[in-house]
C-alpha cells in the first residue's frame, strides 16, 4: 500500500494538522516562522551542498551554484525576516497565478484537440483563477496564511485517517 509506515504517516498528519491550527490561530506569526526556518533550511542546505563537493566532486558546477544561492537566499531571510515574510508570499502567490494561467491554457488547448467539454471547463476555471490571483496579488497574498491553514487541517486529518488505513491493512 505504501512504504512508509503507518505511525510515520500519522505524524506527518499531526504535523499537517497542527501547523493548519497554528495558520489560523497565529496567521501572520505562524507565516513568518515558517518564512525563518525557510531561510534557516536554505542557507543550511546550501553549506552543505559545498561542503558535499568534498565527499563527491560529481556535478561540482551545480553544487556550487545551488550551494552559494541557498546561502545568500538564506542569509538574506535571516538579515531581513520581516521583509521576507513578504516578499516570498507574495512571489508565491504570482507564482501560482502564472502557474494557473499556463495550466488552463494547456487544458484548453487539449480540450479542443480532444474534443473533451470537461477538460476545456477545468482549463476556464485554471484561467479565471490565475487572472484573479494576478490581478489581486495583494489580497491573494494577505489570504495565503488562512489557505495554508485551511489545507494544512484538511490534508492533517487526511493522512491521520490514511495512516489508519496503512495500519489496518498491515494488520491483515
Amino acid at each position: 500500500m505504501t512504504m512508509y509506515p503507518w505511525w510515520l504517516v500519522l505524524l506527518q498528519g499531526l504535523a499537517a494538522l497542527i501547523l493548519g491550527i497554528a495558520f489560523l490561530a497565529w496567521p501572520y506569526r505562524t507565516l513568518m516562522l515558517t518564512v525563518i526556518f525557510l531561510g534557516a533550511y536554505w542557507f543550511v542546505t546550501g553549506i552543505f551542498s559545498i561542503v558535499s563537493i568534498f565527499s563527491n566532486p560529481e556535478n561540482k558546477g551545480w553544487k556550487i551554484l545551488t550551494g552559494i544561492l541557498g546561502i545568500i537566499a538564506g542569509a538574506v531571510i535571516l538579515i531581513y525576516p520581516y521583509y521576507s515574510t513578504l516578499l516570498l508570499p507574495a512571489l508565491l502567490v504570482l507564482f501560482i497565478g502564472f502557474w494557473g494561467l499556463i495550466i488552463g491554457c494547456t487544458q484548453l488547448a487539449g480540450a479542443f484537440s480532444k474534443k473533451d467539454w470537461s477538460m476545456g471547463l477545468i482549463g476556464i476555471f485554471a484561467i479565471i483563477f490565475g487572472i484573479i490571483i494576478i490581478g489581486e496579488p495583494l489580497i491573494t497574498t494577505a489570504m495565503l496564511p488562512f489557505v495554508l491553514g485551511l489545507f494544512g487541517i484538511f490534508g492533517g486529518v487526511v493522512m491521520m485517517i490514511y495512516a489508519f488505513k496503512i495500519k489496518s491493512a498491515q494488520a491483515a
